[in-house]
């Protein structure tokens, strides 16, 4: 997974310089400046004087000499703890050197680690005292500037206030970094034109590395200050596919450029120290990208993990991303809920609700009576208050999970130390427990718990991680009984296996959208938090601090380490409830509300003959394939709606010309033309049985045309403005207005068409703000979508006449709406030119993508979108890449109405042009 690969990456970047040494054996916050070959003189002047070759490494708060030699340890001097710094031989340790011919560097110091003897990974070795090293430089011209260099660092680490040692740290490398520049000799073609060049760090999982950006227009470089691990960093701009701004250190100056598009591990992050500089590169990257790769936002993966295109690892993954959670970062790491509640059973039951843990509570609030404990403290406490005095993500926590594949990285955040033995990750049941029962554990996972690679359960390094009270070693993480050592993928193995079974189950499909609220969502902050039980201390927020407000560099420097060894929470990445998944269980769950009845009455897919259902997936998979067929004028003004019998034998047209028509398809040819008054027609339909044709009017007037008899058989006078839009569903007549309603009818049907008239009841009036332009029906006449002039989409559920949810989308006219065969989504287009996905449950938004003129009217399938456009060409949308797939051309004017049969065989447009033109598709 991504700690695992990222590591491996570093690995074989060390494989390159051949070094014992990284950058994790620094401080935290330290630099890595240069390195000289040289030679570690012990008993320097007796007969035992012996050298051990090796690189000197001057750091920023330490010297470090790593021997060739693996059999001999790295010495790491701190800085801090030097008594004395100067040539060897000299008199104390002054500024003022006469020119010796000596390479020597004498250092005096009380205390000294010895690390990674035998190349062997374990806690540091101390030894203290006051003791003398002397270094041989193989370049005795260099000992001057190293001593000065040594000396300025050393007056650096030796002031009191942590702050002025950042602030006079900080100066060096700035003063190193503005005397260098990037080696234009690096790049990979002389015919690379450079296009921005700035300072910034490298940054790793607890370390940052300085040195110089360079974009050219075909690649992007990093050269790092000291050329560790290697000279120069290189991603061809071709091969990007994601970048994400970053906050680093709660400043927006963090970058991270991906080549994968659904890893977690990035290729490159970068840390600057100007936000123009990052904000800059991003938008030149950006711009390079939007024309090679579709932008995904929070929304966009969500409409592809609901609609089943992304498994819940997947969403997570890219949640996380989004939420500026970075494997590189481990402070923002990446977080995984706990997902299994039982970790006791021999078999593990994923057909069992209580084999889960709730996702609707925070860890905190799994166990009631702790919970009940942490109430009381919590509205005991003054503000700003908070229910956990610790996070659910933190270095610590992530590390605690990897200490097995990541041992260095505890070591460098715990000063050379592992923890103790029995708070080590032991067990996973015992882990567990804890965060069930502890007073102050609240963690949840990492995404390593849902991959492929068990080396972070087991010891394979052969760590010495000391020993436990009951004194066994520490060593493999003790697996559940269910996860069997006998199974034939092995116990590490089988556990991994059976823990992405419990993510991907239909129990945690059906809930995580709770989990996502908490973590992700509206319940992260506010009253929904405090309602949740989900409040953390306010510094872990996003916002929670200005770094920049607080004067004292001192405050400043121990406020942003606090928070960092803290934890952080994600960016918030949705403010409304979260949409749940769409799963086929779902169909026969025992639901309350209207709308979750309306997902288990509804035909649905399933009901379908198989036949009809492999009809439509052959036909929208091929809509890219459209081709003109046939097109006749049969109007003198813009179409306006069509409809077609049964049989497809004739089709019917609406018009602004106001008349009536119905043409032969067999014979190429119109049969009939009515006019019901002198107004323009909006659109038409027709009743089951094809005997009548409904037309709604700009005279306030619905129509019924008796086609056996050949004349108006009926009219509804119902509306004081134009009748914009009509459906029909099981004897009800809704019709659209432009005097702000939407009203429902029940027709009783004549009982010998022609011969008498309906008989129609006002069931329901839907009161709007403004003239409404478009209405839908969703497959089982439960639920109705409107669009009004001003932009605005309305989603009511037909069986109380209530309004769910009101979504102002548009910036103009909602030109056209429809609901997702399963109904779980609504499409509107507007004159504004977006497209936007509306989740159906919770009223959000999930995905708008825009084109460069209006889109009238369309048909989809819940995937894929067939437009009308202004310009009289035909759009496929792909919705889940987020792209225009296909432009057809079609009418000499806008499209303004579409038609396409059950089978979806079959499409009819209507245009301005006053043509209707016949597609056929090409299989």
């Amino acid at each position: 997974m991504a700690f695992i690969r990222k590591k491996q990456q570093e690995q074989q970047l060390q494989l390159y310089s051949k070094e014992r040494f990284s950058l994790l054996l620094l401080n935290l916050e330290e630099y890595y400046f240069e390195q000289h070959r040289a030679n570690h003189i012990l008993h320097k002047g007796s007969h035992h004087e012996r050298k051990i070759r090796g690189s000197l490494k001057i750091c920023s708060k330490s010297v470090i000499f790593e021997p060739d030699s693996i059999s001999q340890p790295i010495i790491k001097i701190p800085l801090r703890d030097c008594i004395k710094i100067g040539k060897h031989g000299e008199n104390g340790a002054n500024r003022h050197f006469t020119k010796a011919k000596s390479g020597g560097i004498s250092l005096i110091f009380s205390q000294v680690y010895f690390i990674k003897e035998h190349n062997v990974v374990a806690p540091y070795k101390i030894e203290r005292g006051k003791m003398e090293y002397v270094f041989e430089l193989d370049v005795p011209g260099k000992v001057e500037d190293v001593v000065e260099t040594l000396l300025q660092l050393h007056r650096a680490s030796c002031l009191d206030k942590l702050g002025d040692q950042t602030a006079m740290i900080t100066a060096i490398l700035q003063s190193r970094l503005a005397r260098t520049s990037f080696d234009k000799n690096r790049f990979q073609n002389i015919s690379e034109k450079l296009h921005m060049e700035c300072k910034a760090e490298m940054v790793t999982p607890l370390v940052t590395n300085p040195g110089h950006v360079c974009i050219t227009d075909t690649n992007l470089y990093f050269q790092p200050l000291n050329g560790y691990p290697k000279p120069v960093v290189q991603i061809t701009l071709q091969d990007v596919r994601r970048i994400y701004k970053r906050r680093h250190g709660l400043m927006p100056l963090g970058l991270e450029v991906f080549c994968t598009e659904d890893d977690l591990c990035s290729d490159i992050y970068l840390k600057f120290y100007e936000p123009q500089d990052r904000d800059d590169l991003y938008f030149y990257i950006a711009t390079y990208l939007e024309h090679h790769v579709a932008e995904h936002t929070a929304e966009s993966y969500m409409l592809q993990w609901q609609r089943g295109h992304l498994s819940n690892y997947q969403y997570l993954l890219h949640l996380n991303n989004l939420a500026d959670r970075s494997c590189n970062d481990l402070s923002q790491y990446p977080v995984f809920p706990w997902i299994i509640h039982d970790y006791s059973s021999s078999e593990l039951d994923l057909s069992n609700p209580g084999t889960f843990r709730d996702l609707s509570k925070p860890v905190g609030a799994l166990n009631k009576e702790r919970l009940e404990r942490l109430l009381t403290r919590y509205q005991e406490m003054p503000e700003p208050k908070f229910m956990y005095g610790s996070h659910y993500s933190s270095p610590g926590y992530v590390l605690f999970y990897l200490v097995r594949i990541a041992p260095e990285y505890m070591l460098c955040l715990q000063n050379g130390r592992f923890d103790n033995a029995d708070r080590m990750f032991n067990s996973i049941a015992e882990t567990w427990k804890n965060c069930l029962d502890g007073a102050t554990d609240f963690k949840e996972l990492i995404p390593e718990f849902y991959g492929d690679d068990v080396s972070f359960l087991v010891n394979s390094l052969k760590l010495d991680l000391g020993k436990r009270q009951g004194g066994q070693m520490v060593d493999d993480v003790e697996l559940p009984p269910w996860a069997s050592s006998e199974s034939p993928l092995g116990g590490p193995e089988d556990f991994l296996q059976k823990s992405k079974d419990a993510l991907e189950s239909n129990y945690v499909s059906e809930h995580l959208h709770e989990w996502i609220d908490l973590i992700f969502g509206y319940k992260q902050k506010g009253s929904d938090a405090v309602g949740a039980h989900n409040v953390f201390h306010p510094l872990t927020y996003e916002g929670g601090v200005d770094l920049n407000s607080i004067q004292d560099p001192d405050e400043k420097v121990a406020m942003l380490t606090q928070i960092l060894e803290f934890g952080q929470t994600p960016k918030q990445l949705f403010v409304t409830p979260h949409p749940r998944r769409i799963t086929p269980k779902f169909k026969s769950l025992s639901q309350t509300s209207s709308y979750n009845a309306s997902m288990a009455d509804s035909p649905g897919e399933e009901s379908f003959e198989d036949l009809t259902e492999e009809s439509k997936t052959l036909a929208w998979n091929n809509i890219t394939k459209l081709q003109l067929h046939e097109h006749y004028k049969i109007h003198k003004e813009a179409v306006t709606g069509i409809t077609v019998s049964r049989n497809g034998s004739s089709v019917f047209t609406t018009s602004q010309d106001s008349t009536l028509k119905m043409f032969s398809k067999e014979s190429k040819m119109l049969q009939r033309s009515i006019s019901f008054s002198n107004m323009a027609l909006s659109s038409c339909l027709l009743l089951p049985g094809d005997a009548t044709v409904i037309t709604s009017s700009w005279d306030n007037n619905v129509y019924f045309y008796s086609i056996a008899f050949g004349r108006r058989q009926d009219t509804l006078m119902g509306h004081d403005d134009a009748v914009s839009k009509i459906c029909w569903h099981d004897n009800r007549l809704y019709s659209a207005s432009w005097d702000s309603t939407v009203k429902v009818w029940s027709g009783v049907p004549a009982e010998m068409p022609g011969t008498k008239r309906h008989h129609f009841d006002l069931l329901a009036e839907l009161e709007h703000d403004v003239s409404v332009d478009t209405i839908s029906l969703n497959a089982a006449s439960t639920l109705l979508v409107s669009g009004t002039k001003e932009g605005t989409v309305n989603i009511w559920d037909l069986t109380t006449a209530t309004l769910m949810h009101q979504i102002p989308c548009h910036s103009g006219i909602v030109c056209d709406t429809a609901f997702s065969p399963d109904s779980r989504h609504v499409l509107s287009t507007g004159t504004d030119g977006c497209l936007n996905v509306i989740d159906v449950q919770t009223g959000m938004l999930i995905s708008s993508m825009t084109s460069d003129e209006p889109q009238r009217c369309f048909v989809w399938d819940g995937n894929s979108v067939l437009s009308g456009s202004q310009s009289g060409e035909l759009l496929v949308w792909d919705l889940l890449g987020a792209k225009i797939s296909e432009r057809i051309q079609g009418h000499t004017g806008a499209v303004t109405c579409i038609w396409m049969n059950e089978q979806c065989s079959s499409i009819i447009t209507g245009g301005e042009d006053r043509q209707i033109i016949f597609w056929k598709l090409q299989y």
